[in-house]
């Protein structure tokens, strides 16, 4: 994020603020952090000016900055934090795991579906009906969003779409988060895989049910969303009785 030739970075402290929805760092503040995480600086400050004027936020980022909750990014410097260890780098499968990957894709291989039953045993099942149920869906490919867009209303649920990791934030913060979110892993402007495991830190968030919509389903891919944490997988190409179903029995609803 720039600020009068400065370009910011989220600080340990600022992460973990965000993440915990810290009461004692303000509303604005914490919009600006969750946003910062998932994009770094590039395009942030566009998309904020829509919500913000410029020297009010140029003020934020000064008192942020001395807060401790974002800092300058040294010349030559990354704009993510060094300690922070990347994805790839925790992707490291357990026995059990792994097991479960490959029995995750055989099913998927068979019928185009896999629920992490693991993850649903014990979730509280929401008193809401599919007509008051919101799926907010994220893909960037315009016919397979209004395919999606279509089986999910045919299924009887509100829908809300998005095109990019950007377009998912915006809609989190503009009207709330969904009863469950369906989203595709490869987006323009990042990684599905990133946001479930940003999603599954935050205080509030980590239990918002979670289903992949893509076409990947080999073992390695399947393993991160297990370990990251996915309610759920459905491949593509996928038929609406399938994609009712697996929403359906994520959310615990009745037949």
């Amino acid at each position: 994020m720039e600020n009068k030739g400065a370009t910011y970075r989220l600080t340990r402290a600022g992460r973990e603020a965000w993440e915990s929805e810290d009461v004692a760092v303000p509303a604005d503040y914490r919009r600006i952090l969750w946003m910062m995480d998932f994009h770094g600086h590039a395009g942030v400050v566009q998309n904020l000016l829509r919500h913000y004027p410029r020297d009010v936020l140029d003020e934020w980022l000064v008192e942020m900055s001395e807060l401790g909750l974002i800092e300058p990014v040294p010349a030559g410097g990354r704009e993510d934090l060094d300690e922070t260890p990347r994805l790839e780098s925790t992707m490291k499968l357990g026995k059990l795991q792994l097991a479960e990957a490959q029995q995750a894709g055989a099913a998927l291989a068979r019928t185009g579906a896999y629920l992490a039953t693991s993850r649903l045993k014990g979730r509280h099942a929401p008193d809401k009906a599919p007509a008051d149920t919101v799926v907010l869906i994220v893909e960037d490919d315009p016919d397979q969003r209004a395919l999606a867009d279509l089986r999910v209303s045919m299924a009887g649920y509100k829908v809300r779409v998005a095109s990019s990791v950007n377009g998912f934030l915006q809609s989190m913060l503009d009207d709330g988060p969904p009863d469950l979110l369906l989203l595709d892993i490869e987006l323009p402007d990042g990684d599905g895989f990133e946001v479930l495991a940003k999603m599954r830190r935050h205080h509030t968030f980590g239990a918002l049910p979670i289903v992949l919509l893509t076409a990947k389903n080999e073992a390695e891919d399947i393993g991160k969303g297990l370990v990251m944490g996915a309610d759920g997988y459905v491949t593509k190409p996928y038929t609406k009785s399938i994609l009712a179903d697996v929403i359906r029995r994520v959310l615990q609803q009745g037949a």
